[in-house]
């Protein structure tokens, strides 16, 4: 039973005639009127144990869209259901008119729209609903919570698809379906054509020049059907926030520019996040689209608040992919001791494989290297000057192994791996 705000009212109406004719009797006499209004009230008030509800669920949407979660409120009492519904979503589903009027006829049904716009990434839920229910006078309310679980899976944003068509047009440029030829680049045969000024002597054909009597040259495309393996850091380290996200988030925008564009380049693409165990797994060779696999396994996960277990990578990798490949290691570079995990695992990646480890760099360092103004900020310039030496000391060590870096802001890091893709591509590395 719940008390409305009418029935609080009439209570403090009803104490004038206390006050002005002082007694018990008078007082009882008041109580005991309102008690018997409101009982009846409460009595002739639709029963909430007679309501159903049937949620159609909102399905998935990026991070902050917007979704609609539709219930269908059926009244199977025979007294008409009035007053309030309220949808229990999580603050981060950002659900804007979660409490609503109700008033559903007896044998009747009516629908009840919330709308939501998601502030976190993720599996977001709504548990169950609550309805109230008052009586005609609207001085009392029945009440009950209806089990009817929702769930909202809000996508990563995939902001840094607007580099995608440029790094495209690179592409198609290498492989000779655009009109700027770049001469040289891939590996692979493609067709002969006559030589032209500017040409690679090394490309000249001589059996075909002599049977043609005219100077020949082959040209190269960049190869195909190679191999792309992403893993995906998802330890204590990716929990780390670097501007207005989570490394982990950077990562991911990383991820997906460099997976489609691999995939449109022809190549076979492979996910996967993992921190002691894997957390998801994607691929080109699945149903369905890459983008599309990429981003439902990339929702649900979280940064784990425990250590990166770096000698089970390669062994991970070696699942994915028994041939070359390349392997791109989306971690930190200042998490725990490099030289202990990160070296050593992309030393031994690098034996058979093209290793490329992509980090994101906190921008602030660059802001508290100026800011010399008081003894306070001279201590945070030189802990933001530490910090930089020591990643330049991990990415010399690791350049010297052959592994290549980028080391890049959080705008920056998703377009600066797709053109190292590019290049390694380009010079036949893959």
């Amino acid at each position: 039973m719940a008390i409305s705000g009418r029935f609080v009212l009439l209570v403090l109406v009803g104490l004038v005639p206390v006050l002005l004719l002082p007694g018990w009797g008078t007082f009882l006499l008041v109580a005991g009127s309102l008690l018997a209004l409101a009982a009846v009230d409460l009595v002739l008030a639709g029963s909430p144990r007679r309501t159903r509800i049937v949620r159609r669920d909102p399905g998935n949407v990026t991070l902050h869209g917007t979704a609609e979660s539709v219930l269908t409120v059926s009244n199977d009492g025979g007294r008409r259901l009035r007053g309030s519904l309220r949808d229990a979503w999580q603050p981060s589903a950002g659900a804007q008119n979660s409490l609503q009027g109700l008033d559903v006829p007896a044998g009747e049904s009516r629908q009840v729209t919330v709308r939501l716009r998601p502030v976190r990434r993720g599996d977001l839920k709504a548990p169950h609903v609550t309805v109230r229910s008052l009586g005609p006078l609207l001085l009392a309310a029945r009440q009950r919570t209806i089990e009817c679980p929702g769930l909202l899976r809000v996508l990563p944003p995939f902001h840094s698809r607007r580099h995608l068509p440029s790094k495209l047009r690179k592409l198609r440029e290498l492989d000779g379906k655009a009109a700027v030829q770049i001469r040289g680049a891939g590996t692979e045969f493609d067709s002969l054509r006559d030589y032209v000024r500017g040409d690679d002597v090394r490309s000249i054909d001589w059996r075909a020049t002599a049977r043609r009597s005219a100077v020949v040259v082959r040209t190269w495309r960049p190869e195909r059907d190679r191999r792309v393996v992403m893993v995906l850091d998802t330890s204590r380290t990716s929990a780390a926030r670097i501007g207005d996200e989570p490394r982990l988030d950077t990562g991911m925008e990383a991820a997906l520019l460099l997976g489609v564009l691999a995939e449109r380049g022809g190549d076979r693409v492979d996910f996967l996040a993992f921190d002691r165990r894997t957390r998801a797994r994607a691929g080109s060779a699945g149903q369905g689209n890459l983008l599309g696999q990429l981003v439902q396994a990339m929702a649900p996960l979280e940064a784990e608040l425990i250590e990166l277990d770096w000698q089970a990578i390669p062994a991970q990798v070696r699942a994915v992919s028994a041939h070359r490949s390349l392997v791109v290691l989306l971690t930190s570079l200042e998490g725990g001791a490099p030289e202990e995990g990160l070296i050593p695992t992309a030393m031994q990646l690098s034996r058979q494989h093209v290793v490329v480890v992509a980090a994101v760099r906190d921008p602030q360092l660059g802001l508290m290297l100026q800011e010399r103004d008081n003894a306070a900020g001279v201590f945070r310039a030189a802990a933001a000057e530490r910090s930089l030496l020591q990643r330049a000391a991990v990415t010399a060590e690791l350049r010297q192994h052959g592994v290549e870096v980028v080391d890049a802001e959080p705008l920056e890091l998703p377009p600066r791996l797709a053109d190292m893709y590019i290049r390694l591509k380009a010079a036949g590395r893959l």
